[in-house]
C-alpha cells in the first residue's frame, strides 16, 4: 500500500500540532508548515499526493497556494478548509479540490483522507 503524502498549512500553532498529529496514521506521512510560501518550498522539494490548508494564512493565501500547485500539477489533490462559505469559486479550481468548512468534525477530514487515498491508489 502507497503511502499517502500530506502537506498540511495551518498558521496557528497549537491546531498545526494537533491537527498534525491527528493526521498522521498508519500509510500516512504528514508535513505540517505555518506559511503558503513554506508550504510552496517543501512541494517543490518533494511533492505531495495532498495540500490541506487552511485559507486565510499570512502572506500567501491558502487558494493561491492550491492555484500555484494545481497550475504545476492539475491532479494535485487539495482540502481547503475555512470557516467562509466557497460558493460556486470552489468548482473553478478542479476535480481533485475539496471543501471542508471550519468548525469540522475529525470524521468529516477521515472521511475526505479516505476518499483521496482510494482514488491515488491503483484499483
Amino acid at each position: 500500500m502507497k503511502t499517502l503524502s500530506i502537506l498540511y498549512v495551518e498558521d496557528n500553532k497549537e491546531l498545526r500540532d494537533t491537527l498534525g498529529d491527528m493526521l498522521e496514521g498508519p500509510g500516512r506521512a504528514v508535513v505540517a508548515v505555518a506559511t503558503g510560501e513554506a508550504a510552496l518550498a517543501a512541494w517543490q522539494s518533494g511533492a505531495s499526493d495532498l495540500l490541506v490548508t487552511d485559507i486565510s494564512l499570512p502572506g500567501m493565501s491558502g487558494t493561491d497556494l492550491a492555484r500555484i500547485l494545481l497550475a504545476k500539477n492539475p491532479a494535485q489533490w487539495v482540502v481547503l478548509g475555512s470557516g467562509y462559505g466557497y460558493g460556486d469559486h470552489l468548482a473553478t479550481l478542479g476535480p481533485n479540490v475539496r471543501a471542508l468548512p471550519k468548525p469540522f468534525e475529525l470524521e468529516q477530514l477521515e472521511a475526505l483522507l479516505v476518499e483521496i487515498n482510494a482514488a491515488l491508489s491503483p484499483p
